[in-house]
Protein backbone atom coordinates (compact mmCIF):
# COMPACT_ATOMS: atom_id res chain seq x y z
CA UNK A 1 0.00 0.00 0.00
CA UNK A 2 2.92 2.48 0.41
CA UNK A 3 5.58 3.04 -2.33
CA UNK A 4 9.50 2.73 -1.77
CA UNK A 5 9.79 6.07 -1.70
CA UNK A 6 7.51 5.92 1.35
CA UNK A 7 9.27 3.46 2.94
CA UNK A 8 12.47 4.61 2.21
CA UNK A 9 11.51 8.05 4.71
CA UNK A 10 10.06 6.37 7.28
CA UNK A 11 13.59 4.49 7.89
CA UNK A 12 15.38 8.25 7.21
CA UNK A 13 13.27 10.18 9.57
CA UNK A 14 11.65 8.11 11.56
CA UNK A 15 8.25 9.15 11.04
CA UNK A 16 5.68 9.66 7.55
CA UNK A 17 2.32 11.28 7.06
CA UNK A 18 0.10 9.84 4.79
CA UNK A 19 -3.32 11.07 3.99
CA UNK A 20 -6.47 9.30 3.11
CA UNK A 21 -5.72 6.45 4.58
CA UNK A 22 -9.23 6.26 6.82
CA UNK A 23 -12.08 6.69 4.50
CA UNK A 24 -15.27 9.29 5.48
CA UNK A 25 -17.60 6.38 6.59
CA UNK A 26 -14.81 4.94 9.02
CA UNK A 27 -13.87 8.42 9.81
CA UNK A 28 -17.42 9.52 11.27
CA UNK A 29 -17.76 5.92 13.07
CA UNK A 30 -14.59 6.79 15.11
CA UNK A 31 -15.58 10.60 15.19
CA UNK A 32 -19.00 10.00 16.72
CA UNK A 33 -18.17 7.41 19.03
CA UNK A 34 -15.64 9.63 20.51
CA UNK A 35 -18.00 12.80 20.87
CA UNK A 36 -20.28 10.15 22.36
CA UNK A 37 -17.30 9.71 25.33
CA UNK A 38 -16.62 13.44 25.27
CA UNK A 39 -20.40 14.13 26.24
CA UNK A 40 -20.30 11.22 28.71
CA UNK A 41 -17.04 12.27 30.85
CA UNK A 42 -19.14 15.72 31.73
CA UNK A 43 -20.93 13.69 33.74
CA UNK A 44 -17.07 12.77 36.21
CA UNK A 45 -15.07 14.88 38.14
CA UNK A 46 -12.16 12.92 38.01
CA UNK A 47 -10.41 9.88 35.77
CA UNK A 48 -13.14 6.97 35.72
CA UNK A 49 -14.11 3.70 33.89
CA UNK A 50 -12.14 0.55 34.59
CA UNK A 51 -9.73 -1.25 32.45
CA UNK A 52 -8.48 -5.04 32.41
CA UNK A 53 -6.05 -3.91 34.82
CA UNK A 54 -8.41 -2.07 37.13
CA UNK A 55 -7.52 1.49 36.19
CA UNK A 56 -9.54 4.02 35.11
CA UNK A 57 -10.28 3.88 31.17
CA UNK A 58 -11.21 7.86 31.01
CA UNK A 59 -8.70 10.02 32.11
CA UNK A 60 -9.38 13.78 32.62
CA UNK A 61 -7.13 16.84 32.87
CA UNK A 62 -7.94 17.30 36.70
CA UNK A 63 -6.99 21.15 36.53
CA UNK A 64 -9.04 21.91 33.66
CA UNK A 65 -11.79 19.62 33.47
CA UNK A 66 -15.91 20.33 34.33
CA UNK A 67 -19.36 19.40 32.89
CA UNK A 68 -19.32 22.76 31.18
CA UNK A 69 -15.77 22.85 29.75
CA UNK A 70 -14.81 19.00 29.35
CA UNK A 71 -11.22 17.56 29.15
CA UNK A 72 -11.00 14.72 28.65
CA UNK A 73 -7.49 13.75 27.75
CA UNK A 74 -7.18 9.92 27.44
CA UNK A 75 -9.35 6.93 26.61
CA UNK A 76 -7.09 3.49 27.19
CA UNK A 77 -8.02 0.55 25.03
CA UNK A 78 -10.67 1.88 23.26
CA UNK A 79 -10.93 -1.45 21.04
CA UNK A 80 -12.41 -3.34 23.71
CA UNK A 81 -15.67 -1.25 23.88
CA UNK A 82 -16.07 0.30 20.73
CA UNK A 83 -16.36 -2.24 17.34
CA UNK A 84 -15.31 0.99 15.28
CA UNK A 85 -11.70 1.38 17.13
CA UNK A 86 -11.08 -2.52 17.27
CA UNK A 87 -11.75 -2.59 13.22
CA UNK A 88 -9.38 0.41 12.33
CA UNK A 89 -6.64 -1.12 14.48
CA UNK A 90 -6.77 -4.68 13.57
CA UNK A 91 -8.31 -4.77 9.87
CA UNK A 92 -7.99 -0.83 8.22
CA UNK A 93 -5.23 0.46 5.55
CA UNK A 94 -3.09 1.43 8.84
CA UNK A 95 -2.31 -1.92 10.32
CA UNK A 96 -1.84 -2.57 6.69
CA UNK A 97 0.88 0.46 6.57
CA UNK A 98 2.56 -0.16 9.78
CA UNK A 99 3.22 -4.05 8.97
CA UNK A 100 5.12 -2.91 5.31
CA UNK A 101 6.80 -0.20 7.34
CA UNK A 102 7.77 -2.78 10.15
CA UNK A 103 8.66 -5.40 7.67
CA UNK A 104 9.85 -8.61 8.56
CA UNK A 105 7.60 -11.91 9.17
CA UNK A 106 4.54 -10.01 10.34
CA UNK A 107 2.76 -7.24 13.24
CA UNK A 108 1.30 -7.64 16.29
CA UNK A 109 -1.28 -4.86 17.82
CA UNK A 110 0.75 -3.78 21.24
CA UNK A 111 -2.32 -1.14 22.61
CA UNK A 112 -3.77 1.48 21.52
CA UNK A 113 -5.26 4.78 23.18
CA UNK A 114 -7.11 7.56 22.29
CA UNK A 115 -5.96 11.13 23.12
CA UNK A 116 -7.87 14.31 22.92
CA UNK A 117 -7.12 17.92 23.11
CA UNK A 118 -10.45 19.62 23.68
CA UNK A 119 -10.88 23.38 22.16
CA UNK A 120 -8.38 25.71 24.92
CA UNK A 121 -7.34 22.83 27.28
CA UNK A 122 -4.20 22.86 28.71
CA UNK A 123 -3.22 19.13 28.16
CA UNK A 124 0.50 19.19 26.91
CA UNK A 125 2.54 16.19 26.51
CA UNK A 126 6.55 16.68 27.18
CA UNK A 127 9.48 15.27 25.18
CA UNK A 128 10.02 11.45 25.67
CA UNK A 129 9.97 8.47 23.19
CA UNK A 130 7.62 5.54 23.39
CA UNK A 131 10.49 2.10 23.43
CA UNK A 132 11.27 3.18 27.28
CA UNK A 133 7.51 2.43 27.66
CA UNK A 134 7.32 -0.39 26.47
CA UNK A 135 10.79 -2.19 25.78
CA UNK A 136 11.20 -5.58 23.50
CA UNK A 137 13.78 -7.85 22.71
CA UNK A 138 13.70 -5.97 19.78
CA UNK A 139 12.66 -1.93 18.40
CA UNK A 140 10.77 -2.61 15.32
CA UNK A 141 8.05 -0.87 16.63
CA UNK A 142 5.81 1.72 15.26
CA UNK A 143 3.40 4.36 16.93
CA UNK A 144 0.13 5.11 14.30
CA UNK A 145 -1.47 8.45 15.11
CA UNK A 146 -4.75 8.72 13.53
CA UNK A 147 -6.26 12.15 13.00
CA UNK A 148 -9.50 11.57 13.33
CA UNK A 149 -9.98 15.66 12.89
CA UNK A 150 -8.15 18.04 11.12
CA UNK A 151 -4.59 18.53 13.50
CA UNK A 152 -3.36 22.16 12.65
CA UNK A 153 0.14 23.79 13.73
CA UNK A 154 -2.08 25.68 16.58
CA UNK A 155 -4.25 22.78 18.07
CA UNK A 156 -1.62 20.84 19.53
CA UNK A 157 0.11 18.55 16.88
CA UNK A 158 2.79 15.75 17.58
CA UNK A 159 6.23 17.30 16.98
CA UNK A 160 8.92 15.64 16.24
CA UNK A 161 12.77 15.36 15.24
CA UNK A 162 13.73 13.87 12.53
CA UNK A 163 16.20 11.49 12.82
CA UNK A 164 16.46 10.90 16.15
CA UNK A 165 15.44 7.56 16.02
CA UNK A 166 18.77 6.60 15.02
CA UNK A 167 20.53 8.07 18.14
CA UNK A 168 20.54 6.42 21.87
CA UNK A 169 17.54 5.93 24.37
CA UNK A 170 17.62 8.51 26.61
CA UNK A 171 17.18 8.34 30.29
CA UNK A 172 13.16 8.52 31.47
CA UNK A 173 14.14 8.51 35.24
CA UNK A 174 14.29 11.78 37.52
CA UNK A 175 14.84 11.58 41.21
CA UNK A 176 14.47 7.75 41.66
CA UNK A 177 11.21 7.42 39.02
CA UNK A 178 10.04 7.22 36.35
CA UNK A 179 8.92 10.31 34.47
CA UNK A 180 8.53 9.42 31.03
CA UNK A 181 10.18 12.23 29.94
CA UNK A 182 14.04 13.07 28.57
CA UNK A 183 16.04 15.11 31.19
CA UNK A 184 16.10 19.24 30.49
CA UNK A 185 19.39 19.29 29.26
CA UNK A 186 18.25 16.54 26.32
CA UNK A 187 15.20 18.72 25.58
CA UNK A 188 17.52 21.55 25.23
CA UNK A 189 20.24 19.94 23.29
CA UNK A 190 18.18 17.75 20.96
CA UNK A 191 14.61 19.18 20.90
CA UNK A 192 14.72 22.45 19.75
CA UNK A 193 14.39 22.30 15.86
CA UNK A 194 11.22 20.18 15.81
CA UNK A 195 8.97 18.84 12.66
CA UNK A 196 5.04 19.64 13.53
CA UNK A 197 2.89 16.59 11.77
CA UNK A 198 -0.31 18.11 10.88
CA UNK A 199 -2.68 17.08 8.16
CA UNK A 200 -6.50 16.91 7.42
CA UNK A 201 -9.20 13.92 8.95
CA UNK A 202 -7.85 10.35 8.04
CA UNK A 203 -3.91 11.15 7.94
CA UNK A 204 -2.09 8.94 9.42
CA UNK A 205 1.65 9.76 11.52
CA UNK A 206 3.72 6.34 11.46
CA UNK A 207 5.91 7.12 14.34
CA UNK A 208 9.27 4.92 14.85
CA UNK A 209 9.66 4.05 18.59
CA UNK A 210 12.59 5.32 19.30
CA UNK A 211 11.59 8.49 17.89
CA UNK A 212 11.96 11.96 20.24
CA UNK A 213 8.46 13.43 20.07
CA UNK A 214 6.50 15.73 22.31
CA UNK A 215 3.19 18.07 21.73
CA UNK A 216 1.69 20.99 22.87
CA UNK A 217 -1.67 23.31 24.16
CA UNK A 218 -4.48 23.85 22.24
CA UNK A 219 -5.08 27.43 22.37
CA UNK A 220 -7.71 27.53 18.86
CA UNK A 221 -11.65 26.59 19.13
CA UNK A 222 -10.47 23.65 16.94
CA UNK A 223 -10.32 20.18 18.77
CA UNK A 224 -7.61 17.51 18.32
CA UNK A 225 -8.86 13.82 18.21
CA UNK A 226 -5.67 11.15 17.65
CA UNK A 227 -6.40 7.60 17.62
CA UNK A 228 -2.89 6.11 18.35
CA UNK A 229 -1.90 2.25 18.14
CA UNK A 230 0.99 0.90 18.69
CA UNK A 231 2.28 -1.97 16.35
CA UNK A 232 5.44 -4.48 17.16
CA UNK A 233 7.39 -7.18 14.66
CA UNK A 234 6.05 -10.32 15.19
CA UNK A 235 9.38 -11.79 16.59
CA UNK A 236 9.47 -8.92 19.84
CA UNK A 237 8.64 -10.24 22.66
CA UNK A 238 7.87 -7.86 25.89
CA UNK A 239 10.38 -7.06 28.26
CA UNK A 240 7.69 -5.31 31.11
CA UNK A 241 4.26 -4.75 31.39
CA UNK A 242 2.03 -3.45 29.14
CA UNK A 243 1.10 0.20 30.11
CA UNK A 244 -2.46 -0.55 28.48
CA UNK A 245 -3.35 -4.06 28.55
CA UNK A 246 -5.74 -4.85 26.15
CA UNK A 247 -7.74 -8.59 25.64
CA UNK A 248 -6.51 -7.73 21.89
CA UNK A 249 -2.72 -7.90 22.94
CA UNK A 250 -0.42 -9.96 20.62
CA UNK A 251 -3.35 -10.39 17.76
CA UNK A 252 -1.77 -10.85 14.26
CA UNK A 253 -2.57 -7.98 12.06
CA UNK A 254 0.34 -8.35 9.25
CA UNK A 255 1.88 -11.17 7.79
CA UNK A 256 2.25 -14.79 10.00
CA UNK A 257 3.33 -16.46 13.02
CA UNK A 258 7.57 -16.95 12.87
CA UNK A 259 7.93 -19.03 16.16
CA UNK A 260 10.81 -16.70 16.43
CA UNK A 261 11.88 -14.51 19.43
CA UNK A 262 14.64 -11.37 17.37
CA UNK A 263 16.64 -10.05 19.80
CA UNK A 264 18.55 -6.14 19.18
CA UNK A 265 21.16 -4.85 21.48
CA UNK A 266 19.52 -1.96 23.64
CA UNK A 267 20.46 -0.82 26.91
CA UNK A 268 17.68 1.22 29.58
CA UNK A 269 16.08 1.39 32.65
CA UNK A 270 12.88 -0.98 33.06
CA UNK A 271 10.02 1.46 33.24
CA UNK A 272 7.20 2.11 36.01
CA UNK A 273 3.36 1.46 35.19
CA UNK A 274 1.72 4.41 36.06
CA UNK A 275 -0.51 3.56 39.12
CA UNK A 276 -3.05 6.23 37.57
CA UNK A 277 -5.45 6.40 34.63
CA UNK A 278 -2.38 7.22 32.51
CA UNK A 279 1.34 8.42 32.04
CA UNK A 280 -0.07 12.15 31.92
CA UNK A 281 0.24 11.71 36.17
CA UNK A 282 3.92 10.86 35.34
CA UNK A 283 4.87 13.45 33.40
CA UNK A 284 3.20 15.71 35.69
CA UNK A 285 5.03 14.38 38.64
CA UNK A 286 2.06 13.83 40.86
CA UNK A 287 2.83 9.70 41.17
CA UNK A 288 5.68 9.30 43.37
CA UNK A 289 8.23 5.74 43.13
Amino acid sequence: MLNQNQIEQFHRDGFLVVENVVNAAELQGLRQQLEAWIDESRGFAEAYGETIDGRSRFDVDPADHSSEHPALRRVSSPTEISDAYFETAIHSNMAQMAGELIGGSGTRFHHSKVNAKLPHTATTVKWHQDFPFTPHTNDDMITALLMVGEVTEDNGPLQVIPGSHKGELYNHWQDGRFTGKVEDEVETEQCQKFVSCTGPAGSVCFMHTRLLHASGANNTELPRYLFITVYAAEDAVALSDNPLPSVHQGQLVYGQESGQVRMTANQLKMPQKPKGASFFVQQAGLEMA
